[in-house]
């Protein structure tokens, strides 16, 4: 089962993606409301989608990661599907404190699916697995 975000901020997204699709560019107040709910976040996780950080793997399986290239220089797995990610940010203040409801990397995957700016790389299942895999290490 999919995970959801609350009402207000998927019918934020869809308005946004409706410009964008209409070939208009995001309306200031649709930027004033990211920035009402999301705080600096907001304007962090648009950078990162101006910077071109981020990019979706895919495989031949149709399984769907996202990786973003970080302010740190440090790269983040988001998984949209069930709207995670693997930044200290995500853990403490999403998932432990719950005092926000997405950390910039993963408000910027969402952001650059609705602006279209999203780098593509199609790799194997095992790579993929790989990748997943060589990040758990990582962590650990």
């Amino acid at each position: 089962m999919a995970a959801t975000l609350p009402e207000v901020v998927e019918e934020l997204l869809s308005e946004m993606a409706a410009a964008v699709r209409d070939g208009a560019r995001i309306p200031d107040e649709h930027l004033s409301s990211l920035k009402f709910v999301f705080g600096s976040s907001a304007i962090q996780a648009l950078d990162l989608v101006d910077r071109e950080s981020v990019t979706l793997i895919s495989s031949p399986s149709g399984r769907r990661v996202y990786q973003v290239l970080g302010s740190s220089g440090k790269t983040y797995t988001c998984l949209a599907s069930c709207h995670y990610c693997s930044c200290p940010a995500f853990a403490f203040s999403v998932l432990r404190k719950g005092d926000s409801l997405l950390c910039k990397h993963l408000l910027a995957v969402y952001l650059s699916r609705v602006m279209r700016n999203c780098q593509q790389l199609s790799v194997s299942d095992k790579q993929l697995t790989d990748l997943l895999l060589m990040e758990k290490t990582q962590e650990a």
